[in-house]
């Protein structure tokens, strides 16, 4: 509903910007805080409903089950690390870029890859188009995705330090968020009192 304007305006203040965080963490532009912050925010910004819409089946499928491993509070602050831990990379490798990100999707992914670990042998349904639905084990669906978005990242990458410039998708984000969720569901304690499918 904002003016062009207005959403340039907050984007400029909320989404991720590489090369503002490079300006804070030189003391410049907000210094600490203004590096940060926007880590923090760029992940409740979306491009549009599609984005949100899309971010959130994704988290749908595969968050419920590690909220249920973790609990609701420890689910959180995996999400929000997740999060975190995909911004840095993308910073870190899109270095002094002045292009804005915004989404959850590197929080989501780290989601995706702690489902990897914890459900390798679930089955997820899946949609080729026009028609045609079948199901396949979580290690070849995530672990297809996780492999495009790191050559993904890769190549742009390449572009990147040739022209300047990068595409419209934090590859780079996805990547360092699924292997910050990998790390921690290996790390973070299972919640307490959790019943176990199976056993008795």
């Amino acid at each position: 509903m904002l003016s062009q304007s207005d959403l340039h305006r907050l984007f400029r203040q909320f989404a991720l910007i590489p090369d503002h965080v490079a300006l804070g963490l030189a003391g410049q532009a907000g210094g600490l805080a203004g590096a940060l912050f926007p880590m923090f925010t760029s992940m409740f910004l979306h491009g549009g409903w599609m984005h949100v819409i899309g971010n959130m089946w994704v988290l749908w499928i595969f968050g419920d089950n590690i909220e249920d491993q973790l609990g609701h509070f420890v689910y959180l602050i995996f999400y929000l690390t997740c999060g975190f831990g995909a911004a840095a990379l993308h910073v870190l490798l899109n270095w002094g870029s002045p292009i804005p990100t915004v989404g959850a999707s590197g929080a989501i992914a780290g989601v995706m890859g702690a489902y990897l670990l914890l459900y390798p042998r679930a089955k997820v349904a899946t949609y080729l188009p026009p028609i045609f639905f079948f199901t396949l084990p979580a290690w070849v669906v995530l672990g297809y995705w996780i492999v495009v978005q790191f050559f993904s990242g890769a190549a742009e990458s390449v572009v990147f330090a040739r022209q300047g410039g990068s595409g419209g998708i934090a590859f780079w984000a996805h990547v360092g968020g699924f292997a910050v969720g990998m790390i921690l569901i290996k790390v973070l304690p299972e919640r307490k009192g959790r019943f176990r499918y199976g056993t008795w």
